[in-house]
This record gives structure tokens, sequence and C-alpha cells, in this order.
């Protein structure tokens, strides 16, 4: 197997330590917009630009060997954003479900999508749809991006779904632990995210994964999300592989 192939002799080769890395990175993509603004760009050529370093970032992470990448493309807050950015966005959207699927299945990625599937565009649905179903038995990266979501509202809908089987004699109220409200989120299943990184130097989780992250180790660049790239996230990866990560404990 060549270094190309080989994602334990690619990460050693653009000097990573493959026994450090995380398994799961969680990224809050911003600027996208700001970075369109000081190129003298419409908004809107910032989302496409992002959508670009989606593929790139993706990619990467499959030549490392990363078992999943969860991605925050739009919160429940950023329906407040103007009707036409909102249409470009969806429209952006549908169009990155269809153009990457054949790359998706080739490079053994699994497909998840989490978030209110409530206020998406049907064609929108039936592409996510669609590719989940196509590459549910890929074994490669999982590949997550958080649509419409918000983790209070997750966490209210996990709530909600555990009182509903307490209701239904199917629960007992004691036995409801972090385990069980975990297992119950729309993450569930998924392993908690190792690292968080967000970009354009916004120091703040947004709503993010706020129960999954308790322990994710934080980094954040004053880059915008257009100009993240592979050489950024090996900066982000060996910060992370020099930290010590005591989980509350001692070392």
């Amino acid at each position: 197997m060549t270094t190309a192939h080989d994602p334990r002799a690619y990460a050693a080769s653009v000097g990573l330590d493959p026994a450090r890395l995380p398994r799961h990175i969680a990224i809050i993509m911003d600027g996208n917009g700001r970075w369109a603004q000081r190129q003298g760009k419409e908004r809107a050529e910032g989302h496409a630009q992002g959508a670009h370093s989606v593929d790139v970032i993706t990619e990467e992470c499959c030549r490392l060997g990363l078992g999943q990448l969860t991605l925050y493309c739009l919160s429940s807050e950023n329906w407040k954003r103007p009707k036409p950015e909102i249409d470009f966005l969806m429209a952006l959207l549908k169009e990155y479900l269809l153009a990457e699927r054949a790359k998706i299945q080739e490079q053994n990625i699994r497909f998840r999508v989490i978030g209110r599937r409530d206020g998406l565009p049907d064609e929108v649905l039936s592409e996510i749809d669609e590719n989940e179903r196509l590459t549910r038995g890929n074994t490669g990266l999982t590949l997550c991006l958080a649509i419409n979501y918000g983790s209070r509202a997750e966490i209210v809908d996990a709530v909600q779904a555990l009182a509903a089987r307490v209701q239904r004699g199917e629960l007992e109220p004691s036995a409801i632990d972090e385990r069980a409200i975990s297992a119950a989120l729309y993450t569930g299943g998924m392993p908690d995210p190792d690292l968080l990184v967000r970009t354009a130097g916004e120091m703040r989780v947004s709503n993010y994964l706020l129960w999954q992250i308790s322990y994710a180790e934080l980094w954040v660049t004053q880059k915008f999300w257009p100009e993240f790239d592979p050489p950024l996230l090996h900066d982000a990866l060996r910060d992370f592989a020099r930290r010590e990560r005591r989980f509350g404990g001692l070392t």
C-alpha cells in the first residue's frame, strides 16, 4: 500500500502523529459572508467558496483516516437571514448533495444529517435521504452535516422522546441517565467530538453540540471558513496532539 492510500503513513508524511489524531472533529464553519465582503464579492460567492472548502477538508479527513467529521452548515437561527440568502443556501445545498454523491461513494464515506427537518424544502430532504440511503453500508469517514440544527432544540426533542417512552410504560424515570439521553439525541450512536474547530475568530460555541462537546478540545482560527485548508487543519491537529486530556481527572 502506498503512502497516498495508507492513512497512518500519510499522517506521518505531513508531520502528524497517527496515534494522537482525534477520532471525531466538529467544525463551526464561520465567516463565508465576511470573506466575500472583504474580497469585494457578494455574500453568495462566499457560501459557494465555503462549499468548496467542505469538499477539500472532507477529502483530507479521509486521507488521514479520521472517524467522523461533523460540520455546522445551517443553524436553526440562520432562518432570520434575508430570504434571498436562504434560498441561495438551499439551492447550494441541493447542488452539493447531487454533485458530491458519486465522490462520497468512491471515498467510502457514510453520509449523515442531523437537525430538524421542518422548514427544509422537499427536494433537499429527498436528496438528503438518498445520500443517507446509498451510503448506509459504507465504512470510511462519517460525514455528518448539521442542517437546521440547534443544540437546545435537540435536547428538547430528546427529553420529549424520553418522556413519551415513560408515558407509554417503556422506560422507568430512574433509568434515564447520561447514556439514555445521549442515545436520544440526533447524534445517538455517534462518538462525541474530540476536537471542536471554529473559524473567523469567534470565541463561542453558538448552540452547537452543547451536550456532546463537554470534553472536546477547542481550537479557534482567525481565518474565515473559505480560507480553511489542509495545512490549517494540520495545525489544529498538531495542537490537539500536544494537549493532555484529563476528563476531570489527573494525568
